[in-house]
């Protein structure tokens, strides 16, 4: 079989073998650490803490930790935190001249960036831990939970050192692992969670009278739908032609070859689901701190599978894609480049009128990517709807999903181009596995 022949392939070549045994190992590493308790917290006491989690945003950081947050565990907090910082990195670089300068410095600027990315993790776990143990307090309850300042300072240094390590793993992964290590840690937190899931969805379908075996089928069927259809919006792109212009040296001819910019149908990713999930879980942060929650405006946008909610969430998704894609994606500075490299489309002329050109392009391959990155946001409420369970819910769409599907099409085309460079067949017969276009991490 193809499959056997791949998997033997990749087994022969050394470099590759001893990246996936090292990740695996690093892996395993962050699995065991998921389950290494807070010292002084009783496990059998965290039953609340598990039921807080299994719905609305708490349920996507404990799926992002892989169980860890719900176990209170020395991993809790996880990758978030960085994730976080890096996101403030990244919307400072587009705001300040100074963050601007360093990311056009190259290595060096990067590491600049890295570094302050890492001061901004460790306030962020600084105020983050606090909040988690009073969190944990409230849901365990006062007579479980150890007294004492001690306490609180000792374990809000555990779970800002766990976090810390995690983000270490990540970058082992990177170097020495198969690439890709805050985004691997991501996926394995995701499908750490799944073969729970599933099987709690599998018993709930066997043992009731609603809709049985058959519509366990029906709902794994639909998943794949999705997937398939998730990989498209990661994977779709629009060709833009450059013409690059010919030049003579000497009596020899270069140039003229006909390249294409790939303009991505999805250019944000996931950000515009993470940004819209933080101001959805405003009303429900105001219901925790009120003592009044009966007005109709509270209980529409508490409730994740209403009409309004998931409205205004689906608008938001579809605004922050245009916000995101507009920062990111630069005409001026593409057509500049273009210019200076003696580079043109045909039929448009250099400079504005090129970046006017590639301005409408993005413009309207975005409408669609931004309404299709929407509907995929909202397809857990769907299916909790259609009576999945919300555990299960959650791999039908939303972040968790893109993260998936993107980590995995990256870590396979990483696979991919070992087995080329060592001269053996891709893992596809029909063609080469198209990643992300370069994109380095999941969120």
């Amino acid at each position: 079989m193809r499959a056997i022949e791949t998997i033997k392939n990749i087994w022969k070549i050394e470099d590759l073998r001893y990246r996936i045994i090292t990740t695996l190992l690093l892996i395993m590493v962050y699995r065991v650490g998921s389950y290494v308790v807070l010292p002084g917290i009783d496990v059998e006491t965290l039953s609340n803490l598990q039921e807080q989690t299994r719905g609305g945003l708490m349920a996507l950081l404990d799926m992002f930790s892989g169980g860890a947050f719900s176990n209170a565990s020395i991993f809790a907090l996880g990758i978030m935190p960085y994730i976080s910082a890096s996101i403030v990195i990244q919307l400072l670089g587009m705001a300040l001249p100074y963050f601007q300068k360093l990311q056009r410095e190259g290595e060096s600027g990067r590491r600049k960036l890295n570094q302050y990315t890492r001061y901004l993790t460790v306030a962020i776990l600084l105020i983050q831990a606090p909040s988690y143990l009073v969190n944990l307090k409230t849901q365990i309850g006062a007579a479980a939970f150890p007294e004492g300042v001690m306490f609180m300072i000792t374990s809000t240094i555990i779970l800002a050192a766990g976090s810390m390590f995690v983000l270490w793993l990540g970058e082992r992964i990177t170097d020495k692992g198969i690439g890709n290590g805050i985004s691997f840690i991501i996926l394995i937190g995701i499908i750490a969670r799944l073969p729970q899931a599933l099987g709690f969805e599998f018993i709930n379908r066997a043992t009731t009278a609603t809709g049985g075996l058959v519509m366990f089928l029906a709902e794994i069927v639909f998943l794949l739908f999705v997937v398939a259809a998730s990989i498209l919006l990661v994977q779709g792109t629009r060709k833009v032609p450059v013409q690059y212009a010919k030049r003579i040296v000497g009596n020899k001819q270069y140039g003229g070859a006909r390249q294409y910019i790939p303009l991505k149908v999805n250019s944000a990713g996931v950000m515009p689901i993470i940004f819209a999930q933080a101001l959805m879980f405003i009303p429900i942060t105001i219901v925790g701190f009120s003592t009044t929650s009966s007005s109709a405006f509270v209980q529409a946008f508490t409730d994740n599978t209403g009409f309004w909610y998931n409205f205004v969430y689906a608008i938001l998704i579809i605004v922050f894609t245009y916000f995101y894609t507009a920062i990111t994606i630069q005409p001026n500075q593409m057509a500049e480049d273009m210019k200076r490299n003696n580079g043109f489309i045909p039929g448009i002329k250099p400079g504005k009128k090129t970046a006017e050109y590639i301005d409408s392009i993005m413009s309207r391959i975005t409408l669609p990517g931004s309404i299709f990155l929407a509907l995929v946001a909202i397809m857990p409420a769907f299916a909790q709807i259609a009576g999945i369970s919300a555990e299960f819910a959650q791999f039908f769409g939303g972040t968790s999903l893109l993260i998936l599907v993107g980590v995995i099409l990256d870590t396979l085309q990483q696979v991919e181009s070992h087995l080329m460079m060592h001269h053996y067949d891709g893992l596809l017969k029909s063609g080469r596995i198209k990643g992300r276009q370069g994109s380095v991490s999941a969120y």
